[in-house]
């Protein structure tokens, strides 16, 4: 909480009070994704009991907050996109990748997850899975979703064997140069000669995802 200008290191109690009195929409959402890894145990429950009430708000989000993330999120896409790469191309904010879908499945939660304990998990995959089985969205829509999420992050990790880089600019775009193409098509099991067809699946993919997620999160 506070970002740069708040404590490295929190009591409980600092917490309960830092989101009692500030808490945002957009804090629920980064919470969606937090749970305890390591240290105490304890501890780790008692945070997440802290926080549940945020993330899986009784009633789901109000209109404010509903129209407060759709707007982050429009400016997430017109700002963070860097300059000089199609948004087609772009894994992670281009329309259809992975912010697409992430954002989609953390609204269902936000919305949800209070009255369908299923909904309570920190995985994307999962928490479509969940919605999915609730009814809450079509599973054909999960699968346009999930099918997205899925070769996005595989383009990722090929991308990060071909250039030996765990992160950079290269990584979460789909190769614009032949060559690159050629070797993370060939990474990802195509037969030689059918680069092309990784990118036209992509473009595909991206473009049912970006539909269905405009279709739940900003319709």
């Amino acid at each position: 909480p506070e970002g740069r200008q708040g404590p490295m290191v929190r009591t409980l109690a600092s917490y309960a009070e830092y989101y009692a009195r500030w808490a945002q929409g957009w804090e629920r959402q980064a919470l969606l994704r937090a749970r305890a890894i390591a240290g105490d145990t304890g501890l780790g429950e008692e945070f997440t009991a802290l926080i549940d009430p945020l993330r899986y708000p009784e009633g789901g989000v109000d209109l404010h907050e509903l129209r407060e993330l759709r707007r982050i999120k429009a400016r997430v896409e017109s700002e963070r996109l860097p300059r000089g790469v199609p948004a087609t191309h772009h894994l992670k904010l281009g329309g259809g990748g992975l912010a697409d879908v992430e954002w989609t499945a953390q609204l269902l939660q936000l919305q949800h997850a209070h009255a369908r304990p299923e909904l309570q998990v920190t995985g994307t995959l999962d928490a479509l899975a969940a919605a999915a089985e609730a009814k809450l969205i079509s599973a054909a829509d999960t699968t346009s979703l999930a099918r997205a999420w899925e070769l996005a992050t595989r383009l990722r990790n090929a991308n990060v064997l071909a250039t030996g880089r765990l992160s950079g600019a290269r990584i979460d775009q789909l190769p614009a140069e032949r060559s690159a193409l050629v070797r993370v098509s060939r990474l990802l099991g195509y037969p030689a000669g059918h680069a092309d067809d990784l990118e036209q699946d992509w473009m595909r993919a991206a473009r049912h995802a970006r539909k269905v997620m405009e279709d739940v999160f900003y319709g």
